[in-house]
């Protein structure tokens, strides 16, 4: 017996997931594991079918009846030779059979209408297919509550619906037959949002296997060359550093102090504070739980920093030991991914990151194996998202505000240190306080966690994102309080940009039904969700990234102009942003299909309005 049934290429009939039925479909590729096809609608949608659901062109010929009881002369003429004392008179008198097809018609329609409500819901492939999006949101947009209104007005054919089952002539060899065909649909759309089974990844990222393997060492190289720039008194591109002796970048002390910064914030993190809530579903259909108490630990880490102060601790030997700090952190982060890269290769195929299954050792460490790493419930990929590298950023920048004004003998720090540390505190708190908004993230969702993630929120977060502080500290520069009050302004609107647009969003995937959201248009999609067209998101299509962007350059600006050092962030922020959109946009096309091309039609730019 053959394993597969239909080959690669052909353009079979699929059944439309939740429904009865079918539509043209070219079957793409075929899961020898989990026995699931992947097959491509005519909008481009792909979703993973078993083989029960899908047929040949050749099964849906026209058929003609052969059933003689189609007649109704015949049926009109059946009668009964006896009548029991409980049926109607003569001139009232219905047979059995009438009765039944009249049920059964009404059954059928509400079957339709029921049927007609979970299209419009789901948007079936050859409505994208025929209505094609000719600019205008009234063809193609539908409003947050315009499902709920049709719901309301089917409620009374279900209620009759429920009464015509619960009085059904039919026997019970039929009903028995009829719960299993809807046991069967039920079991179809219960596992709909397993669309895919983590296969090996095709497409490489960050120039394949090549590109990752430079970036393991080019990472720890530019984090130790910027800060040694940061330490010249000319740090100017061309004046290349000295390089310091290997010894000295090492303190076993300093390690001990990374060490013990680490667990005291996994401490906070295991506290049972904070609500309880699920992420997105795994490929197995599976909802992991997090606690969400960021906040709370980000409160408990400013009162242990207090105590300290307190007591006279000099909290500037951060500042005195930054490159050894540096050095720790990036031991470190090496010896979690290696533990990370050995420990996924002993976990299921479920478990692993779809864009970190290649194949290829240097490629799968680098981009991570595997999706959500757990030891017990401890999460460590959302762990480290979110605490030792984040909260570490206040610490370290509170550490350079304090080492300014001991270096060059002030009573207050300078104007550009405060705008920088406030700024950034903002912006963590505003972080923290959101937590739960992290986990419908690309970083969550979609990459695992290995060398880059790893790295990157223990070394280059705190100790990248903290260079404007560091640079402040040996190059103080002076700015004016009309200067001052233009940049706190810009970096207001950047944050209000950042904030509104991300809240927007999450409130319309938490609830779309919400009335306070019943203003927003969206375009509804082939997967269920809609792509908001209005508010933010009809602006550009990623308003949040813009916001980052300017409040990266608030940040930059105290520093003055004197060097290009400190606007490394912003140069860097760019880069990173417009790469990982151009991601975004490669997951959305494969994921939305149609509709995601009628979105950017709508929405034709990405980040910067009319420019990009």
């Amino acid at each position: 017996m053959p394993s597969r049934k239909f080959v690669d290429g052909e353009v079979v009939m699929g059944r439309w997931p939740g429904s009865v039925l079918y539509y043209e479909v070219q079957v793409t590729s075929y899961d020898d594991v989990a026995h699931l096809y992947t097959v491509k609608y005519k909008d481009g949608t792909e979703l993973a079918l078993k083989e029960s659901d899908i047929r040949s062109q050749s099964s849906f010929k026209h058929r003609k009846s052969q059933s003689s009881s189609s007649s109704p002369s015949r049926r009109s003429s059946s009668r009964s030779r006896s009548r029991s004392p409980g049926r109607p008179a003569k001139g009232r008198r219905r047979s059995a059979s009438q009765s039944r097809e009249q049920k059964d018609d009404k059954k059928k329609t509400i079957q339709e209408t029921s049927l007609a409500l979970l299209v419009l819901v789901l948007r079936k492939p050859s409505e994208n297919n025929t209505k094609r999006y000719n600019g205008e949101s009234e063809s193609t947009e539908k409003n947050a509550t315009s499902c709920i209104i049709l719901e309301q007005k089917l409620k009374p054919d279900l209620e009759i619906k429920h009464v015509l089952e619960q009085y059904s002539l039919r026997s019970r060899k039929d009903e028995k037959k009829k719960e299993e065909i809807y046991s069967e649909k039920k079991t179809f759309v219960a596992v709909k949002p397993i669309e895919k089974v983590p296969t090996k990844t095709k497409e490489l990222e960050f120039g394949g296997r090549i590109g990752t393997f430079m970036m393991i060492f080019l990472l720890p190289v530019t984090v130790f060359y910027l800060l040694l720039m940061c330490k010249q008194d000319d740090p100017s591109l061309l004046n290349f550093p000295p390089l310091p002796a290997l010894e000295s970048l090492w303190d076993g002390r300093v390690f001990g102090v990374f060490l013990l910064w680490f667990l005291l914030q996994a401490v906070f993190h295991l506290l049972p504070i904070g609500k309880v809530v699920e992420g997105l579903p795994l490929s197995s259909g599976r909802k992991l739980h997090y606690r969400i108490n960021g906040f709370y630990a980000f409160i408990f880490t400013a009162a242990a920093i207090g105590v300290l102060l307190y007591f006279q601790f000099e909290l500037h030997y951060l500042y005195d030991h930054f490159m050894q700090f540096a050095a720790s952190a990036v031991a470190f982060s090496l010896a979690l991914s290696i533990y990370l890269y050995v420990r996924s290769l002993k976990a299921p195929e479920e478990e692993l990151a779809p864009g970190g299954n290649s194949g290829y050792f240097i490629y799968d460490f680098f981009t991570g194996h595997e999706l959500n790493p757990r030891i017990g419930s401890f999460d460590l990929k959302y762990f480290c998202e979110l605490r030792p590298g984040l909260i570490g950023w206040v610490v370290i920048n509170l550490a350079m505000l304090l080492a300014e004004m001991k270096i060059h003998n002030l009573s207050v720090p300078s104007l550009s240190m405060i705008l920088v540390n406030s700024f950034q505190l903002l912006y963590v708190v505003d972080a923290l306080w959101n937590e739960e908004a992290v986990l419908t993230t690309m970083d969550i969702t979609h990459d695992g966690f290995g060398f880059m993630l790893a790295f990157g929120d223990l070394v280059w977060v705190p100790f990248i994102y903290t260079l404007q502080a560091f640079y402040l500290v040996g190059h103080p520069t002076t700015i004016t309080w009309p200067v001052a009050a233009a940049i706190t302004v810009l970096n207001c609107i950047g944050y209000y940009i950042f904030r509104s647009a991300n809240s927007q969003k999450n409130n319309f995937r938490r609830n779309p039904a919400d009335p306070k959201l019943a203003n927003l248009k969206f375009i509804p999609t082939a997967t269920g969700k809609g792509l908001l067209v209005t508010g933010w998101w009809g602006f550009v299509r990623h308003p949040n990234y813009l916001g980052d962007i300017i409040m990266a350059l608030a940040w930059s600006l105290p520093c003055g102009f004197n060097h290009i050092l400190p606007y490394f962030y912003v140069i860097y922020f760019i880069c990173l942003l417009v790469h990982r959109e151009a991601r975004d946009e490669h997951h959305c096309k494969q994921k939305y299909g149609l509709a995601w091309e009628r979105y950017c039609h709508r929405v034709p730019y990405r980040i910067f309005p009319y420019i990009y």
